[in-house]
C-alpha cells in the first residue's frame, strides 16, 4: 500500500474536533456543562449514574457498566485502528466482533462525546486489571504492581483510542483533589486510579480546563473556566492554540469549541 500524502487543502477542509478534559473539586458544577453544549448533537457517557443535575436535558446517553464495555464503547466511537494487531483491543477485528452490539447508536447524529467521568473510568480499569494474570505473581499472590502497571496501559490506550475520534469532539470530565507532597506542599492533582494514568492524559488532550468558583475582590464569586498555564491557583491546565481562549473563560463548552475551531454549527441550539 502507498504512503499516503495528505496535501494542505484536505488538510486544512478537515473537520476539526477539540479534545478536552474539564477538571474541578466535587460540587463546582463539572456535569452541569452537559447543559452548553447542543443536546441533539451529542452523546453523554454517563459513568458515574450522577446525572440529577441534568436529567432534564434531552441528551441520548450510555452507561458502561465495565471496563470490557468502556472498551467496546470507545473501539465502536473512534472506529477501528488498522496499525493494530488482530489480538489487540481496538483493532479491526476487535470493531468487527462489536459492530453489531451498536446496532442502532448512528455517530453521524453526534458532533461531541460527553464523558463524565475518568475518574470512575479508572476505577473500573483499574478492578479489572486486579483480576487479569499480570496482576499475580508466580506464585499466585497479588502484584500491586503489575496491576497498576497494566491499567496504567489501558487506561492511555483508552483516552488515545478516543483522541482519534476524529472530526468529533471529546470533552473528559475528571475530578481534581489538592494533594501534600512528602514535603507538606500542597499542590492539585487528578483524581485518578494510578500515577501512570493521571499523568498520561495530559499528552493527549488539546485543553486542559480547570472549572472553579472565583472570587473577585469586588463583586459576587462566579464560576470560570481556568485555561492559562500560569494561573494564581497552580491548576495543572494547558492549552493547545491558547491564544484564542482568554486567562478565564465563561463555563459555556460550545462558547470554548467555537473559539478553539471557529465552528459554531454544531453548538447553535445549545442553552
Amino acid at each position: 500500500m502507498g504512503f499516503k500524502i495528505i496535501t494542505a487543502e484536505e488538510r486544512m477542509a478537515e473537520k476539526k474536533g477539540v479534545k478536552a478534559l474539564v477538571i474541578g473539586p466535587p460540587g463546582v458544577g463539572k456535569t452541569s456543562l452537559l447543559r452548553t453544549l447542543n443536546p441533539h448533537r451529542t452523546l453523554f457517557l454517563d459513568f458515574e449514574a450522577g446525572d440529577l443535575a441534568v436529567q432534564d436535558v434531552p441528551v441520548d446517553q450510555v452507561r458502561p457498566a465495565d471496563w470490557p464495555e468502556c472498551r467496546d464503547l470507545a473501539c465502536y466511537l473512534a472506529g477501528p485502528n488498522e496499525n493494530l494487531d488482530q489480538n489487540e483491543p481496538y483493532s479491526q477485528a476487535h470493531y468487527d466482533a462489536i459492530e453489531d452490539h451498536f446496532d442502532g447508536l448512528n455517530l453521524d447524529k453526534y458532533d461531541t462525546f460527553f464523558i463524565d467521568s475518568i475518574t470512575v473510568a479508572s476505577r473500573m480499569s483499574y478492578r479489572w486489571s486486579k483480576q487479569q494474570p499480570r496482576a499475580f505473581n508466580k506464585a499466585g499472590e497479588p502484584d500491586t504492581r503489575g496491576a497498576y502497571g497494566l491499567h496504567g496501559e489501558q487506561m492511555i490506550e483508552w483516552d488515545t483510542q478516543l483522541q482519534h475520534a476524529r472530526g468529533k469532539n471529546v470533552i473528559f470530565v475528571c475530578l481534581m483533589d489538592q494533594v501534600e507532597d512528602d514535603f507538606n506542599r500542597k499542590h492539585w492533582a487528578l483524581q485518578m486510579d494510578g500515577k501512570k494514568a493521571a499523568n498520561g492524559i495530559p499528552g493527549i488532550v488539546d485543553v486542559i480546563a480547570a472549572m472553579t468558583i472565583i472570587h473577585p475582590d469586588d463583586g459576587d464569586p462566579y464560576r470560570g473556566l481556568v485555561t492559562d498555564p500560569t494561573n494564581e491557583w497552580g491548576f495543572p491546565v494547558k492549552v493547545r492554540n491558547g491564544g484564542h481562549l482568554a486567562p478565564i473563560e465563561q463555563p459555556h463548552l460550545g462558547n470554548l469549541i467555537e473559539k478553539l475551531t471557529g465552528s459554531p454549527e454544531s453548538q447553535k441550539e445549545a442553552a
